[in-house]
């Protein structure tokens, strides 16, 4: 591959904003760096209703990515901004030292120099921003939860994006507890073979799956039961 070959790399925190405006301005903003500033993208990977403090070697979108780069041998990430690579100012950091060991560099649109950029007062930037997108986050989360507490003080009942699969999808739910104590991410993955997934049709997150577990299943479904022993490793 050129030099000027890159790929581009999305995230959404949540799976309400998956199917929204968010890839969209993610994408639009990376192509109009790359055409300024003279790359090529080459491939894209989206991690959908991914958090931006999971570490980033979890992430199955740039799992596969740092995959593809390797085996085509691309040296270049462009993001949005700095919190689309991580919301997280320890994930942030520690993740850019990786890519760095590995000789890849991440570039974020909006600010060019917020990860490429050695000196001290460019660390202490990309630090401070870092720590900025981290406190929005647990302000916004803060928020969010005051606000599921007063609904669920008030109507009793507040379950978020899966609000109400116990009675919508008392399937999913049964199948979800006939894979108790296996991995989330293997229950995940095993749901998706059986045919549940998200209403984008991707495999739930290890989060949505824990919420799946919460729920009671249904009297009638409760008997399925599947052997999960294979699925522990």
């Amino acid at each position: 591959m050129p030099d000027t070959a890159a790929v581009s790399y999305l995230r959404t925190s949540s799976a309400t904003n998956v199917g929204g405006d968010s890839d969209v301005r993610q994408r639009l903003a990376i192509a109009a760096f790359a055409d300024a500033q003279g790359f090529a993208v080459v491939r894209e990977f989206y991690d959908a209703a991914v958090k931006g403090g999971d570490p980033i070697d979890v992430r199955p979108g740039f799992a596969s990515l740092l995959q593809w780069c390797d085996e085509n041998a691309v040296r270049t990430i462009l993001v949005e901004n700095a919190s689309r690579f991580s919301r997280d100012l320890i994930v942030q950091e520690t993740g850019h030292a990786m890519l760095k060991a590995r000789g890849i560099k991440l570039i974020a649109a909006d600010d060019p120099d917020a990860f490429t950029s050695d000196t001290p007062t460019a660390t202490l930037i990309r630090q401070i921003l870092g720590a900025v997108a981290q406190f929005e986050k647990a302000a916004l989360v803060a928020k969010l939860r005051g606000a599921r507490e007063r609904k669920r003080a008030a109507t009793g009942r507040c379950e978020g994006n899966l609000k109400g699969y116990d009675r919508t999808r008392p399937e999913l739910v049964a199948a979800a507890h006939a894979l108790r104590g296996a991995p989330l991410r293997t229950i995940a993955g095993t749901l998706a073979i059986q045919g549940f997934t998200t209403s984008t049709g991707r495999p739930f997150s290890a989060a949505q799956v824990a919420r799946l577990l919460r729920y009671e299943p249904a009297s009638e479904l409760a008997a399925i039961r599947l052997d999960t022993a294979a699925l522990d490793c």
